[in-house]
């Protein structure tokens, strides 16, 4: 058998990935913020993902996809609450698939650090509920992001409940939009990672308190989309493997940690996970996070080694041999390449050039 390299094909449950060079969920913050077109993909989401699955890229995950009006982290985000933007991502899972791409959706919910600006408007500070596209954000507690952030409404149990419902909503329409992968966003300081870390969640009933209740609504959520997601296709789970708080001997904050994630690891592949995407941070503005090039990677790794279950890697990965090495070694079973992406749809044929791999290339550039 040959080994494992950056251009081989993976296979999860009964789907195969063409090779290992992923793109992760990166919001482009472009979508109509209200109306008939609120949440529905554009001319930018289009030409955007077509991009790079001409340029290689073996899956391409969709950037976070609101299930309901206010989870959005911004007005301008996209959607999954309705069938009109179902049916307006279709043309965009067609070409994925006529280049040999994988397409892939995350679907999240914003909670406290829902209702904000755009990145480079004023710095995306966030939207009071008064303002224009503004509302008042829910959460496991009543505690806000930031000062400069809205506080949020604590959620109710009922509340809850119907978010799960929205969550296999959402997936059962993405099915239909025809996405082949489905990621939960639990990462990030978003909704899922507001209840797994003991930062954000002070609650006291059945969805806090020890781990086992911070984790109840994330497991809720996977049983609920795998109900309606087909046994044939796989389902990831985006983690903040750590808050960069309890490991940071200088602050006295408890967050949510690696040894938690690698727990957390073997109670989402018991319920049907197939695949974490390892990241971190996000839950609060102001955790030390020494960043280095594939400074993330070691979480993942440790998931993997700990856990049992296949792991995709992100941070700073940028250069081909960085990414080969990545996967060779058994750190990781895909890599997923963000930023650099961004400046370079063709990141994957270039790779493949310059590691003696191949992808997939439309047969009218062959040409060239």
């Amino acid at each position: 058998m040959s080994a494992t390299t950056l251009f081989t094909p993976h296979t999860l449950r009964e789907l195969t990935v063409p090779n290992r060079v992923w793109m992760p969920p990166m919001c482009q913050y472009s979508a109509a913020p209200a109306g008939e077109a609120a949440g529905v993909p554009t001319d930018w989401h289009y030409t955007h993902l077509a991009a790079r699955a001409a340029g290689g890229t073996g899956l391409i995950i969709v950037e976070a996809t609101a299930v309901s009006p206010e989870g959005r982290i911004s007005p301008y985000d996209l959607g999954l609450w309705n069938d009109t933007q179902a049916e307006a991502f279709r043309r965009i899972t067609s070409f994925l698939k006529e280049q040999g791409t994988v397409p892939a959706v995350q679907l999240g919910h914003a909670g406290r650090k829902a209702s904000t600006e755009r990145p480079w408007v004023e710095r995306g500070r966030a939207l009071a509920p008064e303002e224009e596209h503004g509302w008042t954000p829910v959460a496991p507690s009543a505690v806000p992001f930031s000062p400069a952030h809205t506080t949020p409404d604590e959620l109710t149990v009922d509340q809850i409940r119907e978010l799960v419902g929205k969550f296999a909503e959402a997936a059962r329409r993405a099915l239909e939009a025809g996405f082949q992968a489905v990621e939960l966003h639990g990462a990030h300081g978003y909704l899922i990672h507001q209840f797994l870390s003991p930062q954000s969640n002070h609650r006291t009933d059945a969805y806090g308190g020890d781990f086992q209740g911070r984790i109840r609504f994330a497991l809720e959520v996977v049983d609920a989309v795998r109900a309606v997601w087909p046994e044939e296709l796989p389902l990831f789970f985006r983690v903040s493997a750590t808050d960069w708080l309890t490991e940071n001997p200088q602050d006295g904050r408890e967050g949510w940690t690696s040894e938690d994630t690698v727990r957390l690891a073997k109670e989402l592949q018991a319920h049907g996970v197939d695949l974490l995407d390892v990241s971190t941070g996000g839950l609060v503005p102001d955790a030390r996070i020494e960043a280095a090039p594939g400074f993330q990677v070691p979480f993942a790794e440790a998931v993997r080694n700990e856990a049992g279950l296949p792991v995709a890697a992100v941070g700073l990965i940028t250069d081909p041999a960085q990414a080969q090495a990545i996967v060779t070694d058994g750190r990781a079973d895909a890599v997923l390449i963000g930023r650099e992406l961004l400046r370079n749809p063709f990141w994957a044929r270039h790779a493949a050039g310059e590691l003696g791999g191949a992808v997939h290339s439309p047969v009218q550039y062959h040409r060239a």
